[in-house]
């Protein structure tokens, strides 16, 4: 299966000239919501979804956070770009259409790829899709996420020169009972000029994912810095570590104007594996 190959600065998300008018877009947006935020009281969300009345706090980068550092109000998570390379079709190549996309271990390839597996410390992503229109109390069970993300040397299956003969670090799952999916992956590496992240879209049902149509909402999940240390002085992860000594989540392309609904937190060590989740609100 072909693919555009990476470029010498692994762009991925296709640079200035198809990020930032989808981030322009966001930062107005978030000014116009700003505007009126001193005439709407802020309706807040527990960890748990239930409704509450508290005030907006930043969290730290970090894998560990106290109570006050907790952001716990409720708000629709950040659109982001899907990047060049979701494999949804929108650009080409479409890996939702293919049998087999719909699973929860996706650290190998299906299909007819070429049958790799990513290496990597183990990694176990859980998304929790709630109502944002309900203060976060309403879980979107039959909802459906399809996530992807970059191997440990930074590669994305399908477009990257090495892999595009495989389909790894890509699937879908259906939301249950309480709007939860959980995938079973490998810890991303870090390539030049992006904090490291996993994308995802959002749909309203397996149907509609599956067919790559009507996508509710398109983000980005990023990892705490203490765990990407950590990670990243694992065997394997060597090439991730001067990549993410030039970076922050401030000055990340995506993540600079606001992290708080975006930050996972992340449990684990990367001898046993890392749980990473992350509350979606959409």
């Amino acid at each position: 299966m072909s693919g555009h190959q990476d470029d010498e600065t692994h762009e991925h998300d296709r640079g200035l000239s198809y990020d930032l008018p989808v981030l322009a877009r966001r930062r107005m947006i978030r000014l116009m919501a700003g505007a009126g935020a001193a005439l709407v009281p802020l309706v807040g969300c527990t960890a748990d979804g239930s409704s509450s009345s508290t005030a907006r706090t930043s969290p730290s980068a970090t894998g560990t956070r106290s109570a006050t550092e907790t952001d716990t109000t409720c708000a629709p998570i950040p659109e982001e770009t899907a990047g060049p390379y979701p494999g949804d079709g929108s650009n080409g190549v479409n890996v939702l259409k293919e049998s087999g996309v719909v699973r929860t271990d996706i650290t190998s390839s299906f299909g007819d790829s070429a049958g790799g597996t990513a290496d990597g410390v183990p990694l176990t992503l859980t998304l929790t899709v709630v109502d944002a229109a309900s203060g976060c109390g309403t879980p979107r069970k039959g909802a459906a996420v399809y996530v992807w993300h970059c191997d440990r040397e930074g590669g994305y299956s399908l477009y990257t020169e090495g892999v595009t003969e495989e389909n790894y670090l890509r699937g879908v799952q259906e939301t249950d009972d309480q709007g939860r999916v959980t995938f079973t992956s490998v810890f991303p590496g870090c390539y030049p000029g992006r904090w490291p992240h996993v994308h995802f879209e959002v749909y309203g049902s397996l149907e509609d994912a599956t067919s790559a149509t009507a996508i509710t909402s398109t983000s980005q999940l990023a990892f705490p810095k203490d765990v990407c240390d950590t990670v990243y002085a694992t065997e394997g992860y060597e090439g991730s570590v001067a990549n993410l000594r030039r970076l922050s989540l401030e000055s990340d392309m995506v993540f600079r104007d606001g992290h708080d609904h975006q930050l996972a937190t992340v449990k684990g060590s990367a001898e046993e594996g890392y749980a990473a989740s992350l509350t979606v609100a959409v």
